[in-house]
């Protein structure tokens, strides 16, 4: 894996870059469609490719351990093979679900037990096990175990919390570095900056990560509910530590705003289920702000979804048929509108890359935070 920065914004820390693995490049910022067990919700894997143009995706360790499990997947020769997706793929390690599941789970120094969300089953993820379950999925950017906390957190959680994450994170890459990939190409694993919101434990994890000398690095812990300016400044303190020639990648973020104003502080990655859920609730993203389409105002709007935006969901549809399809609940309502979202999504951060190359970034994502967020 190879990452080459070619541009840096003159107004802001925006940097453009080209990240190079086995299953091809992606061209930073970039935003990854989150594919949880193993698909994009409501998209084909030709819409990804010819009309959202997306270069990575996401598959989910916790969700593809439960199903369809470990066995499938190696028989099928890892996720690649199994969903037809020839370009990368980044799994979570499942710590995000683990904090999501915390009435049915237990952490411990070991790992976490907890009990699957479909039968009651119980199990146990160690650093150990995650690393040899995503060896096993396949994919080309692995992320180490970690404990996601909540906010608001105590310190002193969080702190405990901290410690055993980069604990976690030592097994992880011992493991990683003992093991081999499965499939004949590089898998690469990036630590996760944890420390919640208090800035004292912000810089010794993001000292700590960048002391390990791993391929990326990855800041979690964010968009939990904590206030924007509260992600946007721990953000911006990860990112003044982490290795510059290194990828940064902030999880689980964002709102089109949150996307412009952490590319401006040095993200070069992200990935968030907004768009697609979103989609299915009938809230559009759009060039020039956010759309309802339940709405009665586009009961007879004729015009297409977003004809500045391009791609075919976009384009072809028009806002009244596309709302009469959520009002009569069709399975197409939510296939249209989440192709069209993730079409946006990945317009903006080619846009946001077009504009650091051109050294006009700042200027334009200030005009864009206002625009992108209006409701139409």
């Amino acid at each position: 894996m190879k990452f080459d920065l070619v541009a840096h914004d003159p107004q802001s820390k925006a940097r453009a870059g080209v990240l190079t693995t086995d299953h091809g490049t992606i061209q930073t910022p970039i935003f990854m469609p989150v594919g949880t067990a193993g698909s994009v919700k409501a998209v084909h894997q030709r819409e990804l490719t010819d009309d959202v143009q997306a270069q990575i995706i996401l598959g989910n360790t916790y969700h593809l351990y439960l199903r369809p499990g470990l066995d499938t997947l190696r028989k099928a020769g890892g996720l690649h093979k199994f969903n037809g997706w020839d370009r990368p793929i980044l799994t979570d390690s499942g710590g995000y679900q683990v904090y999501s599941l915390s009435n049915t789970r237990k952490i411990k120094e070991e790992g976490v037990k907890f009990r699957s969300h479909i039968d009651g089953s119980q199990h146990l993820f160690t650093p150990e096990g995650v690393m040899d379950i995503q060896r096993v999925i396949g994919a080309d950017i692995i992320m180490a175990f970690d404990e996601c906390t909540p906010w608001p957190c105590e310190y002193e959680y969080a702190r405990k919390s901290l410690d055993m994450t980069h604990r976690w994170l030592k097994r992880c890459i011992q493991r990683i570095d003992e093991t081999e990939p499965l499939y004949g190409y590089e898998q690469q694993l990036f630590p996760i900056v944890q420390g919640s919101t208090f800035k004292d434990l912000r810089v010794k994890s993001a000292e700590f990560i960048a002391e390990q000398g791993r391929a990326g690095n990855a800041i979690g812990g964010l968009s939990v509910g904590e206030p924007a300016e509260l992600m946007y400044e721990m953000t911006e303190i990860c990112c003044d530590i982490l290795p510059a020639d290194k990828p940064r990648y902030l999880m689980g973020v964002g709102t089109p705003a949150n996307i412009l104003e952490n590319i401006a502080l040095g993200v070069d990655m992200f990935d968030c289920v907004l768009p697609t859920r979103n989609a299915r609730n009938g809230m559009l993203f759009t060039t020039q702000g956010i759309i309802n389409i339940k709405n009665k105002k586009w009961e007879q709007d004729f015009s297409p979804i977003d004809a500045e935006l391009g791609g075919y969901a976009s384009t072809f549809y028009s806002k009244s048929y596309l709302r009469h399809l959520f009002h009569a609940s069709e399975y197409l309502a939510g296939m249209a509108a989440s192709v069209h979202n993730l079409t946006f999504y990945l317009w903006l951060v080619r846009n946001a890359r077009e504009q650091i190359l051109a050294g006009t970034f700042r200027e334009w994502k200030e005009k864009m935070v206002k625009q992108l967020m209006v409701r139409l």
